[in-house]
C-alpha cells in the first residue's frame, strides 16, 4: 500500500526519537505510629493526630490456636478507628499482629495449610467482621528462628516461613481488595538491634530481607532497642551512627545504630523506599556500678525503667540531682544521676528531629514510632518527627 512520504517520514523519525517515560507517581511519604490498644482509657482513640499522621498501626492483635485475636476492649476501639477515619479519610490503618511477648507464629507458619488457615482468620475478623476500621496488615514476629522471648517457639524453618507467610497475605489481601477496588496495605516490623536473647543477633539469618522488601509495601525498620537488658554496658538506645568508644564487638557495632541499620537493610536488597525509619518515644535505663565517663558504657547492675518521653520530661529532665549530656557522634542526649548511679538513654525532640532528618535525606519513605502515647501533651516529639515530611 502506498504512503505518502510525509507518513513514511514521520514513522521512521518515532522509531529514531528516544521515547520519553511518564514520570512515576511519587510514593506517598510515611509518618506513622504504633497505638497501643491498651492505652485507650488514658489516651482514647479520638486523641490521636489524625490530622499529622498518614497511618496509625494498631497493636496488638494475637495468634491463639493458629488463628487472629483481640481482647475484649478491641470493638469499640475498632469502631472509633473507623470513625476517626471517616473524619480524617487519608489516615491509613492497620492492625498490627504479634509483638515481643507474642507467641504463635512459627506453628501458624509451619505449613500451607496452617498459613491459609491463620490468614483466612485474620482477613475475616479486621476486613469482614470489623470492615471499615483497617487499610492493611501489619505483621510483627519477633523473631523468625531465634532472638525472641526464650518461652516463645522458634524454628530453622522460620525464615522460610516468614517469607511464605507474607506471600500468602499478599494474596489474600489481594482478592479483597480486587473485590472492593481497593489497595490493601501489607508492612512488617523488622529488627536492628544486634544483641538480643541470645547474645549476637544478625536479621538477616531471621528475615529473607530482599524478597520481603518485594512483597511488603513498605518495612518499619525498628531502629532502636540498641542498647537494652540485654546489653552488657549502660549504652544508647538509638545511636545514629557507630560510636568508636562503645565496646560492643566492631562487627555487630557497625550495624547497631540507626544508620548502620539503614545500610545493612539496603545492602542486603531492600530499596530505600520500602524502608520506613523507627524512632523510640521511650527511653532505657541502667543502674550502672562505676562514677566513669557520666555513666556511659559502664557495667550496671541491672536495668532501671526510665519510662516513656512523658515520665522522662516530668520526672527526671531538669529535676535535681540529674544531669543532661548530649554525644555528637550519636547524636542522642542522656541524663546521668551521680549519687544514684542512674545512666537514662532517652530521645527528646532534637535528638529525634535530626533521624526524621537523615530518613528523608536518605531517600527513605519516612518515619514511625514506636509509640504515640509516650508523648507529652504538646506532641513535641511527634511534631519533630513530621516536620521534615511536611510540606
Amino acid at each position: 500500500m502506498f504512503r505518502p512520504v510525509v507518513t513514511v517520514l514521520a514513522v521512521l523519525m518515532a522509531g529514531l526519537m528516544p521515547r520519553v517515560a511518564a514520570a512515576a507517581e511519587p510514593l506517598p511519604r510515611v509518618i506513622g505510629a504504633y497505638y497501643p490498644g491498651g492505652s485507650a482509657e488514658r489516651y482514647p482513640v479520638a486523641s490521636i493526630p489524625a490530622d499529622t499522621l498518614t497511618h496509625l498501626f494498631y497493636a496488638f492483635a494475637t495468634i491463639d490456636d493458629g488463628r487472629c485475636v483481640v481482647d475484649a476492649q478491641a470493638a469499640g476501639h475498632f469502631q472509633a478507628l473507623a470513625a476517626l477515619k471517616r473524619t480524617h479519610p487519608r489516615l491509613h490503618t492497620l492492625i498490627s499482629i504479634g509483638g515481643w511477648n507474642a507467641g504463635g507464629f512459627s506453628d501458624a507458619a509451619l505449613t500451607a495449610e496452617r498459613r491459609q488457615r491463620f490468614v483466612a482468620s485474620c482477613v475475616t475478623l479486621f476486613f469482614e467482621q470489623h470492615r471499615g476500621s483497617f487499610d492493611g496488615v501489619d505483621i510483627d514476629w519477633e523473631f523468625p528462628v531465634y532472638g525472641g522471648p526464650t518461652g516463645i517457639t522458634d524454628r530453622p524453618q522460620d525464615r522460610r516461613n516468614m517469607t511464605l507467610l507474607v506471600q500468602e497475605f499478599r494474596r489474600q489481601l489481594d482478592v479483597v481488595g480486587k473485590a472492593r477496588h481497593a489497595h490493601l496495605l501489607l508492612t512488617a516490623a523488622l529488627p536492628a538491634g544486634r544483641v538480643q536473647t541470645d547474645g549476637p543477633y544478625d536479621p538477616a539469618r531471621s528475615y529473607a530481607l530482599e524478597e520481603l522488601g518485594r512483597t511488603l509495601d513498605f518495612i518499619n525498620l525498628m531502629s532502636y532497642d540498641m542498647g537494652t537488658g540485654f546489653s552488657s554496658v549502660s549504652t544508647f538506645n538509638a545511636p545514629l551512627r557507630e560510636v568508636p568508644a562503645d565496646p560492643l564487638d566492631p562487627a555487630q557495632r557497625r550495624w547497631n545504630n540507626v544508620a548502620g541499620a539503614v545500610q545493612y537493610y539496603r545492602q542486603h536488597g531492600v530499596p530505600a523506599d520500602k524502608l520506613v525509619l523507627g524512632v523510640p518515644f521511650y527511653g532505657r535505663g541502667f543502674r550502672v556500678t562505676t562514677d566513669a565517663a557520666d555513666g556511659l558504657y559502664q557495667p550496671y547492675s541491672a536495668p532501671f525503667d526510665a519510662g516513656d518521653w512523658r515520665r522522662i520530661r516530668s520526672d527526671f529532665l531538669d529535676q535535681p540531682g540529674w544531669q543532661r549530656h548530649w554525644h555528637p557522634v550519636a547524636q542522642a542526649p542522656w541524663l546521668y544521676n551521680a549519687a544514684e548511679r542512674i545512666f537514662i538513654s532517652y530521645e527528646d525532640p532534637a535528638s529525634i528531629g535530626v533521624r526524621a532528618e537523615f530518613a528523608k535525606a536518605s531517600a527513605l519513605r519516612g518515619v514511625f514510632t514506636w509509640e504515640l502515647t509516650g508523648d507529652d501533651a504538646e506532641g513535641s516529639l511527634l511534631r519533630a518527627m513530621a516536620r521534615p515530611f511536611q510540606p
